[in-house]
């Protein structure tokens, strides 16, 4: 049984710890894990069944993988010891726009160094997750990636130079899905709906479309076009959006998601 550390214990070593025992990867038992000065790793201790570590030393003692999730602007107070504490061990790091590189500078005794972008809907085994690595990465390595992740949703390993893209892609995808249901909820209310009915009714449609979408392969475009007859009325609302150059903005949003990925690689 492959053993397990994390290091941070927010939200995604939360979806990560419970995806990993929930898919059989490994038992609650073989995962420790070590926050900072809050109260999530103790949170995530007793809602998951693994071990609080009590530091470092007690942390990594015996571990095949530390995963790290402390936030980006953590990195630098990082403990030097963990460059002696992870010879051996296989690093896989969920902090946004960091570089391979760099975390093997840091991580100068692990055997091997792996960039890896959940999402938060790997909370409920339906996210995705990019991944890359160094070409030394060891197949066997690769393939416990793979094998992880894969117990989470989908797995993609990708070249380096585009995980900021994916970073604003998928990773932030949902906090921009979100904000579009909200909006669409907020609508709803405003033309005429009480606030249970239009939540039911945005949530579900949004839910069924995404099935759909992904039940007949069609693409987004031939399901729009489906649902839209001759100056009807969905074709009225898509005018509005055409308008306001819906199109044009999402360019925008993804560009100013990778610049800030670029940013946090750098703290």
């Amino acid at each position: 049984m492959i053993r397990f550390a994390f290091l941070g214990a927010g939200k995604m070593a939360s979806a990560i710890a419970q995806g990993l025992i929930a898919g059989g990867i490994v038992t609650p038992e073989n995962i420790a894990c070590l926050g900072g000065t809050g109260t999530s790793a103790r949170r995530l201790a007793e809602t998951t069944g693994i071990r609080l570590a009590t530091g470092l030393d007690d942390l990594l003692n015996n571990v095949d993988v530390l995963v790290l999730a402390c936030k980006p602007q953590q990195f630098k107070l990082l403990d030097p010891r963990l460059k002696e504490l992870t010879k051996g061990k296989l690093v896989l790091s969920v902090l946004a726009g960091f570089t391979t590189a760099r975390l093997a500078e840091f991580f100068s005794q692990a055997r091997g160094v792996v960039a890896v972008m959940p999402n938060t809907p790997t909370q409920v085994q339906a996210g995705v997750t990019a991944w890359a690595a160094e070409e030394t990465l060891a197949p066997a390595d690769a393939s416990l990636v793979e094998k992880c992740f894969g117990c989470l949703g989908t797995v993609i390993r990708i070249k380096e130079s585009l995980m900021n893209t994916v970073s604003a892609v998928s990773g932030s995808g949902p906090g921009f899905f979100f904000e579009i249901i909200s909006a669409f909820e907020a609508a709803a209310v405003t033309a005429g709906l009480d606030q249970e009915t239009a939540r039911q009714l945005v949530r579900q449609t949004f839910i069924g479309s995404a099935r759909l979408l992904e039940k007949t392969g069609d693409s987004p475009d031939a399901l729009r076009d489906a649902v839209t007859s001759p100056n009807g009325s969905t074709y009225a609302g898509l005018q509005v959006l055409a308008k306001h150059d819906l199109r044009g903005i999402f360019p925008q949003v993804i560009a100013a998601a990778v610049v800030r990925s670029g940013e946090l690689g750098k703290m």
